[in-house]
This record gives C-alpha cells, sequence and structure tokens, in this order.
C-alpha cells in the first residue's frame, strides 16, 4: 500500500438494488482507499458484478450513494465514468472482433488529423505497437481482434483499461483466460500501478491470486456486505466460511472409483497446434490435462471432438473405430464436451434454460414430426434437479444465471445425452468456491458410474486435486505424464507439472 494509504478514494454508502421480486443490493457500504489492491470476494449471485455495473454506470442504484475522491459521483454509463477516472476490465470479453488490435484500444478516443474527422491510422498504430512492447506482447497492432486467442484478447482488454490512466481500475476474473506467464505480467503491471497510487478493485475466485497480490479483501453474500480483512490476518478457510456463511468442506472431493479397462484410445493426432497427440482413457478415470494457455489442449480436444480439423490421427471406443466428421457424429457416437467458452459455445443466452438442455436431445422428445413437449418439460426439470440449478424457473433465459448455474445448465443438457466420454473443458471457470465444490463432486459420481473423463484446467490445485493421471502439454506435445499416487504422496508438486509445461523434465519430483 502507498503512503496514502489511509485516503478514501471510492466511499460508497447504503447502495440497494432491486431486479423485480430480487433483492440484488441490500445496503452495501464498502470504502476503497488510494493505491489499494482490494479483493472483493463472494459467490456467483452475492451481489459483486452488480455494484460494480453501478460504479461504472451501467445500472441505476435505487438507494444509497457513492463518493469519488470525495465527491459524489454520478454517471449514466462507462464512457463517462472512464472520463471521470474509473475504468473497468470485465470478465466477458467486451471487444470489436472485426476491428484491429490498435482499434480497439483507442476505441472512441481515436486519433485524428488534428481537428478533422479524419482517422490517423499511422499514429495510432504506433501508439498501440508501443503500449504492447511495454507489456512485452510481440502482437500486430493491425491484426483484427478475431484473430486472437482468447487470451489475448483478454490481454488487450487489461492494457486498454489501463491506458485510460485511471485513478480506479475494476479487475473482473482479469486471468480467468491467461497462462501463467500471462499472469505473472499482469501481476507486474498491478504493482507498478499500485506504486503510481492507482487503486484496484480485484474481483476472483482464485484465492491465491488474492493472497498474492490483494492488500484487504471484502466479502459479498447474498447481496450483503459481510465483512473486509487484512490479507496478513485472515485464512483461505476463514474466507471461504465468510464467503458461503459455513465452513465449506474439501474444495477437490475427488472419492475413490473402481477404474476399468482402457475404453477411450486416440492415436497420432496431429493439427495445426497440436503434433502426435496418443493416449488412452479407462472407464471410470479422470484423466487430467495441463499445460499454459496455447498450450495445444483444447486444439487437440476440439479437433477430437470434430470442431476442428486435423491432419492425422485415429479414435477408438472398445476397439471400434469412431470416424468423427462433426460435432453432431460426435454426439452420436457417445461424447460429450463442456467448451471452456460458455457463453459461445455452450449455450444460447437468450433462449430459456428448459431450450439450453433439451436443444441437443430433442431426438428424445420427439412423437413422429412433433416434440412431446410434456416429456421434454419432465426430463428436464429431473436433470436441472439433479445438478441442483438455482433459478426462478425453467422458461428464464440462461443470461440472468449465475456463472456457476450456467454452467450446471451445460453439463445438465449433454449429462443428459448419456455420455460414455465426457469432455470438460475449464469446468469451474469463473464460478464461485460452493458451485466448484458441486460440479467437482458431480465428476467424481459420474465417474463412478464407469465414464472416461477428460479434464483440461488451467488451475493446478485442481488438475492436481480431481485427477487420477494427468498429462501436461508444451508447445503443442505431451511433455510429461503424472499420476496421483505420486501427487497424493508429495512425489510430485505443483512446481514439478509447472516445470513440465515449460518443457522442463520432471527432476526430483519437482521437489526442491
Amino acid at each position: 500500500m502507498t503512503s496514502s494509504e489511509n485516503e478514501v478514494i471510492l466511499d460508497i454508502k447504503n447502495i440497494s438494488k432491486r431486479f423485480g421480486g430480487t433483492r440484488a443490493l441490500r445496503g452495501v457500504n464498502l470504502a476503497v482507499r488510494k493505491g489499494e489492491v482490494h479483493a472483493l470476494l463472494g459467490e456467483n449471485g452475492a451481489g459483486k458484478s452488480t455494484l460494480m455495473n453501478i460504479i461504472m454506470g451501467l445500472i441505476k442504484a435505487d438507494e444509497g450513494e457513492i463518493l469519488f475522491e470525495g465527491k459524489p459521483f454520478h454517471v449514466s454509463g462507462p464512457s463517462i465514468a472512464i472520463r471521470n477516472g474509473i475504468s473497468m476490465i470485465h470478465q466477458e470479453l467486451n471487444v470489436e472482433p472485426f476491428l484491429t488490435v490498435a482499434e480497439n484500444i483507442f476505441l472512441k478516443r481515436e486519433h485524428t488529423y488534428g481537428n478533422s474527422p479524419f482517422l490517423n491510422q499511422t499514429r495510432t498504430n504506433n501508439e498501440a505497437k508501443k503500449i504492447l512492447q511495454s507489456f512485452g506482447l510481440d502482437i500486430n497492432p493491425k491484426v483484427a481482434m478475431s484473430k486472437l486467442t482468447v487470451a489475448q484478447a483478454q490481454m488487450i482488454e487489461i492494457i486498454k483499461a489501463v491506458s485510460y490512466n485511471s485513478r480506479l481500475i475494476i479487475m473482473d476474473e482479469p486471468t480467468s483466460s491467461l497462462d501463467s506467464e500471462e499472469t505473472v505480467r499482469l501481476m507486474d503491471t498491478i504493482k507498478n500501478l499500485q506504486e503510481q497510487g492507482v487503486s484496484i478493485i480485484y474481483i476472483s475466485h482464485r484465492l491465491e491470486e488474492i493472497f498474492d497480490i490483494c492488500d484487504v479483501a471484502s466479502v459479498f453474500r447474498d447481496g450483503q456486505y459481510i465483512d473486509t480483512r487484512d490479507l496478513k490476518d485472515v485464512t483461505k478457510d476463514e474466507l471461504i466460511a465468510l464467503m458461503v456463511g459455513h465452513k465449506v468442506g474439501q474444495l477437490f472431493p475427488k472419492t475413490d472409483v473402481v477404474i476399468g479397462d482402457v475404453v477411450f484410445r486416440v492415436e497420432n493426432f496431429t493439427g495445426k497446434k497440436f503434433h502426435d497427440i496418443s493416449f488412452k482413457v479407462r472407464s471410470g478415470e479422470i484423466l487430467g490435462f495441463s499445460g499454459l494457455v496455447g498450450a495445444g489442449r483444447s486444439e487437440t480436444m476440439c479437433a477430437i471432438f470434430g470442431l476442428d480439423k486435423k491432419s492425422t490421427g485415429r479414435v477408438f471406443y472398445k476397439d471400434e473405430e469412431w470416424h468423427i466428421t462433426s460435432p453432431k457424429k460426435a454426439i452420436e457416437y457417445g461424447m460429450a464436451m463442456v467448451s471452456e467458452d460458455r457463453k459461445n459455445y455452450g449455450l444460447v443466452l437468450k433462449r430459456s434454460i428448459k431450450e439450453n438442455i433439451a436443444l441437443p436431445n430433442l431426438n428424445l422428445f420427439m412423437k413422429g414430426l412433433f416434440l412431446d413437449q410434456k416429456k421434454e418439460r419432465k426430463s428436464v426439470k429431473s436433470i436441472s434437479r439433479q445438478l441442483s440449478v438455482k433459478s426462478a424457473g425453467l422458461e428464464v433465459p440462461a443470461y440472468s444465471l449465475s456463472g456457476g448455474n450456467q454452467q450446471k445448465v451445460v453439463l445438465s443438457k449433454w449429462l443428459m445425452t448419456k455420455p460414455k466420454v465426457l469432455i470438460l473443458d475449464e469446468p469451474t471457470r469463473g464460478i464461485d468456491v460452493g458451485a466448484k465444490s458441486e460440479i467437482h463432486r458431480l465428476m467424481s459420481k459420474l465417474a463412478g458410474e464407469g465414464i472416461a473423463i477428460i479434464l483440461i484446467s488451467s488451475e493446478l490445485p485442481e488438475v492436481m486435486g480431481m485427477s487420477d493421471r494427468i498429462l501436461v502439454f508444451s508447445e503443442g506435445r505431451i511433455s510429461g505424464e503424472v499420476n496421483r499416487k505420486d501427487i497424493l504422496d508429495g512425489t510430485v508438486t505443483e512446481e514439478g507439472v509447472l516445470g513440465l509445461a515449460f518443457g522442463q523434465k520432471l527432476e526430483n519430483g519437482g521437489k526442491e
């Protein structure tokens, strides 16, 4: 914290907000000090995003007031908030895909020739190049945003927010798509901003990051402010208990199940971003894929599932070759894939919960040319109850749900297909501790039913806590394999797995 640590830059007083009959915020008070990195914690639906949207002028509070730098703060939209010194990095990317990187960075503050309306593209590109280089990013400012990876696009959003020279920056899950190297780069940026007196509100479900970078943490629960704690004086378990209102059991509740014979086999898969990938999965086994973002994990599984093209490779289930040419064919064979990008690939956000769950299962509800809506509703209601989807009803749109409940809807629709092989790509990305624990329990339950599960995760504690075996990817190839036994007895540590991801050999199990 800086020398101005006692100076409150943002003072939120008695903020309340209703959406229909739902009280999203109830008399919330929060103080953020100058030069402070202030964590905001709470389960999905706790009110964090609602409060941030009120600060940015996206929605209006019903009661209360906000003071910024000691003065009343009233804004009617993000552009006005930015002009007044507050910017925000959203968890869900807010980019213009068909504009260039440079155009995205300087959107709505474009460089022109003098006072003319004509854009100075050369200056825009040169300025963007300087900013990118200051962050150590080798990205062409002239390339379209649609050509970037999710991680690269996330970094551009971060750069854009920082380039406004704001006195307060709100960061909502900024590392959810970043690999370890990019996360370190962001942490360095946050420290530099803090030294300049910039305040950061940091929202994340990754408690390791919270303790690494933040000074204090404020906890929200059910739309209410609960407490603010100095992170030097609190433990992770104490914060989790504050978030959920009670003690939470083991975060990775993997149970030992009977692991059977090899049922799923991939041989010599090669594509644009992966090379000569071969592996086997047994019945009841959870096979983890670890590695840095861009190492080829998701790309491999997208090709296996028929989403992307491959150059070579074969897929077998119990010695029967599956000729997968499209996701439709993969589903027919008995595969299901929960994508890392649930907003774009997992859900039709404007459609109801019922429609989303039923979509890949319509063949189950057809009576000739007609849909048996009664049977559809009964089946959807049953599966959504099994997964504890919390909502006001099956007809509410998917976009109205919290991240954890959206993910449960995605899982529900795939589980209804009764898959033989289940691919989970970042299944707990951006969801709260409680929902994570529920999904982890579900994974163990499904493994116990004999389903072969492939878990792709960028969170080392998750992939190490939930996997029976881990394949580590590095630069498009499998660089090593780790067994659960070696993790449990301490032979292999997180440092060892991370070393494999960087292409190093596993020496002394990764122990120091």
